[in-house]
């Protein structure tokens, strides 16, 4: 690779960028993902060892079909997520130290006496399921003393592992379940306060607390993804894409840096964690950017805003994508789907920030390729993959749908024998050329892409087969993930001693001990990455659990709303800001659950009152979003931390640095808020193509307005003129609404004919007005879905929504509603009555204003190229 160069004004930073200290890394990443102490006692140290081991082949155990075929083994969901808490529980304890001057290098007998009563408490419901079922509502002094054990162990578990803060919001929940009914509390917020024997039944006895959603989550899905990624990056993967990323980019201006964002994209598919993503990849990117001139702040934050932006990418999401489906009620698939666009625009804006922070820098790249030739080639090779991904899945579906038909059972045993000859295959092909180096040293003078490419494309064939059973099978995400991490399990086992035959080099058997010993290391990672997760998990279930319980959540939605003044714009501000604030205390996944859980429902409620209807889905997507600031925010935030490690930068600058990098990733959700296009709701193919290249274009010229530069520098009027065209790109409607209506309102008795007439999957937007259950009047739009076409529009309504109307003297009334359907879930009430239809108005389309907003880029265009030739007239090279 030739690697791209510094301006001749620039001094090279080479000699002056110090080796990273491995040792500080390694203690980053341990003291937030898999524990600070390295015993040297033998017995302490086979239990750090085997403990994670048989917590892995426990997953693994309960997802595969054996325990039911064998009839060994078999829980049910409450006692695998009391099992699954209770290995958490006891290894956040044993490698995680107390405090920091607490010993690294042995573990206390204090430590090991409460890492085992955590152990037993936490996994209590396990063992003695079936005699606390009995007993509901009546928990004798052995449930009660597990469950108020069980849950200041957790609480103290979680301390450990994630830190104090969020021990802390949970601490704060459980005084207001105590002594909630206190007379120095407002008046607003207080209720009559719980018993301790409900206290504990609720929160520790039942799945309302924490053996509820999230812990199930964590149990039924998240470990096997965890497990899958750290296996895949055992295995090399990590490093494969990380030398493929700067093979096809460090030649260009910038290179080390735009090839860190495509790296960390990559990692993000196998990892969850930004913290573990900013160490696997900036270990070799950050000082390969303070090379070609970035400073050490704006190489680390470079490095971060790759890496938080990792987390949004599918399929792991940072465990947020089950809890969405979950949450929500919507498929694994349609939550990826939704994902998809923003995650792409974000990842590819953050390509185009770094190479206007490279041309404000003034360097040079060894490729003379055009910055918008760039970009296109950017967008081709997205395009592309995408289409050839989604083909190759397409083709296997076709494939399989074939063999069924044609050899029926023997279809399962002749494709998986086809997809180990695929994978023998390439190994062999792989074999043939060196394997990667992972250094430092070896990113300068890599070999070019094709050939990299060549030697891991059986990485590749995992996480095809686990797109292929989520997306074309539609195989549960544990399922899926189980079957991938098997395939991954024999990858390692094999690839070693295959390469060693086919090279006819080395000891076919050395390689294999080898492999056993990366297949164990690798599960035994996988299983310490998840501890702080599952105790986050586990802790979480407490906040929402002490939400149901004491109704609070009501009381603050009530009071951001009074906040807000009832606007949707400021009470999305609000809980934006709600998020951040967590966010310097709460990982990612325990805020996005506080807040998801506290303020969801009342903002779709409240887009509902303004007219606009929000699903659900984008308001979680909201929450997840700004969620994901917590690993950057200063001054908490880890991810700025680790990466300020490595380039010995300040950390506070490194994170404020990274926050205006991401200032991208907060614009996002409140575009998908009022454009839902973007999360490819109710959206075809074609509109589909379009919504994502439009908005790719706005998120690009809103990088190039906040960051002061296009094509050369820009005035402040030029930047605003760039933000207001990304505005209307992003945002048509909003200047169409302001002249011609969205809806035309019809009368109330047309419900029936217009639900009669409406299209194949379709809704009807209805207004209601009644009396909610808190004695409030309410007024809101709602988007009743239809049953299948061709029966009558009362027959649409009562089998899509779940909902009856009756006629009294020309009025229409809610009558009845099917338990669980969508009008229920809606919060609809009987007896309210329908205002109005709303139906789409006949108006000109909203693309009419994406005219004015190309006029005026054109424009800015016209007047910085005038401006730029008579200041830098040679030609820029990317």
């Amino acid at each position: 690779m030739s690697q791209a160069t510094s301006s001749p004004n620039q001094t090279d930073q080479t000699d002056q960028i110090d080796q990273t200290d491995a040792t500080d890394l390694d203690d980053i990443v341990a003291e937030s993902d898999t524990g600070a102490r390295t015993p040297h006692n033998w017995f302490s140290a086979k239990v750090l060892w085997f403990v994670p081991l048989l917590w892995s082949i426990y997953q693994l155990w309960i997802a595969s079909p054996l325990p039911f075929t064998l009839g060994i083994g078999v829980w049910n969901d409450t006692q695998t997520r009391a099992i699954h808490l209770g290995f958490a529980v006891f290894l956040a304890f044993v490698a995680f130290p107390a405090f920091r001057t607490s010993p690294r290098h042995h573990i206390p007998l204090t430590t090991w006496i409460t890492a085992i009563v955590g152990a037993v408490a936490s996994s209590y419901l396990a063992w003695n399921y079936v005699d606390v079922a009995a007993r509901t509502g009546l928990p004798n002094t052995l449930d009660l003393a597990m469950a108020g054990i069980g849950i200041l162990l957790l609480m103290e578990a979680a301390r450990r592992s994630l830190g104090f803060p969020l021990m802390g919001v949970a601490i704060f929940f459980l005084a207001y379940v105590f002594f909630g009914s206190w007379d120095g509390l407002p008046e607003m917020v207080q209720w009559k306060g719980a018993s301790f024997n409900k206290a504990m039944s609720h929160l520790m006895l039942t799945t309302e607390g924490v053996f509820g959603v999230a812990l199930g989550v964590s149990s039924g899905f998240v470990f096997l993804f965890v497990l899958f990624g750290a296996l895949l990056n055992q295995a090399g993967a990590g490093n494969y894409f990380l030398q493929l990323a700067f093979a096809a980019l460090g030649h260009l201006r910038g290179g080390p840096a735009k090839a860190a964002v495509i790296a960390s994209a990559a990692t993000g598919l196998i990892s969850g964690s930004a913290i573990a993503n900013v160490v696997t990849t900036g270990t070799f990117t950050i000082p390969l950017m303070r090379k070609v001139g970035f400073s050490p702040a704006k190489a680390g934050a470079v490095e971060v805003s790759s890496s938080i932006n990792g987390v949004l990418t599918p399929p792991v999401m940072g465990a947020v994508a089950f809890l969405m489906t979950e949450y929500v009620g919507i498929s694994y698939v349609e939550v990826v789907k939704t994902a998809i666009v923003p995650a792409a625009i974000s990842y590819m804006a953050l390509v185009y920030i770094v190479h206007l922070e490279a041309l404000k820098m003034g360097m040079k790249g060894s490729s003379r390729m055009h910055p918008v030739k760039f970009m296109l080639g950017a967008i081709f090779i997205v395009a592309t993959s995408i289409v050839i991904g989604g083909g190759t899945l397409w083709l296997a579906g076709q494939v399989v749908t074939l063999a069924n038909t044609l050899i029926g059972p023997m279809a399962t045993p002749v494709l998986v024998v086809g997809l180990l000859i695929a994978y023998v295959a390439a190994v062999k092909y792989a074999a043939g050329r060196p394997d990667l180096e992972t250094s430092i040293e070896s990113m300068l003078h890599l070999p070019p892409a094709r050939t990299i490419l060549k030697t891991g494309l059986h990485y590749l064939l995992p996480i095809l087969l686990l797109m292929y059973l989520l997306m074309i099978e539609r195989k549960s995400p544990g399922l899926s993930a189980f079957w991938s991490s098997m395939f991954m399990l024999l990858i390692l086992l094999t690839q070693d001693p295959l390469k060693a035959f086919f090279r006819k080099q080395g000891s076919v058997s050395a390689a294999f001990s080898h492999g056993v010993a990366q297949t164990v290391e690798g599960m035994i990672i996988g299983a310490r990455n998840m501890v702080g997760l599952a105790a986050a998990m586990g802790l979480a279930g407490i906040i929402v659990g002490a939400v149901t319980l004491t109704g609070i959540g009501q009381v603050m939605a009530e009071f951001v709303e009074f906040l807000s003044g009832g606007n949707l714009l400021a009470m999305l501000f609000f809980v934006a800001l709600i998020s951040i604030v967590l966010g310097m205390g709460l990982p990612t996944t325990a805020n996005y659950i506080v807040v998801s859980s506290l303020m969801a429902g009342v903002v779709v409620e409240l887009g509902a009152q303004n007219g606009l209807i929000v699903p659900l889905v984008a308001v979680h997507m909201f929450c997840f979003y700004f969620g994901i600031m917590a690993d950057v925010t200063p001054p908490v935030g880890l991810a700025s931390f680790a990466a300020a490690a490595i380039s010995k930068g300040d950390p506070l600058r490194t994170g404020f640095q990274a926050f205006f990098y991401s200032i991208r990733t907060a614009l996002l959700p409140f575009l998908f808020i009022f454009n839902t296009d973007l999360l490819l709701i109710d959206v075809g193919p074609v509109q589909a193509i379009v919504v994502f290249i439009t908005a790719l274009i706005a998120m690009l010229l809103f990088a190039a307005g906040t960051m002061g530069y296009f094509q050369t520098r820009s005035r402040l009027w030029e930047s605003a003129a760039l933000i207001f065209c990304a505005f209307i790109l992003f945002r048509p409607d909003f200047f169409l609404n302001q002249i011609a209506d969205e809806f035309e309102t019809r009368p109330a008795t047309e419900v029936f004919a217009l639900a009669e007439a409406a299209p194949e999957n379709s809704a009807l937007r209805v207004r209601l007005t009644g009396e909610n259950l808190e004695g409030d009047m309410v007024d809101a739009r709602y988007l009743l879905p239809l049953g299948a076409a061709g029966a009558d529009g009362a027959g649409r309504l009562a089998t899509g929504a779940g909902i009856e109307f009756r006629d009294e003297d020309g009025q229409l009334y809610v009558d009845n509603m099917t338990f669980g359907g969508p009008a229920e879930q809606l919060k609809i009430d009987f007896d309210w009555q329908v205002v109005e239809v709303e139906v789409e108005a006949d108006r000109p389309p909203q693309e009419i204003f994406y005219l004015p907003a190309l006029l005026i880029l054109g424009a800015v265009f016209a007047i910085q190229r005038r401006r730029k030739a008579k200041t830098e007239p040679e030609e820029a090279l990317a």
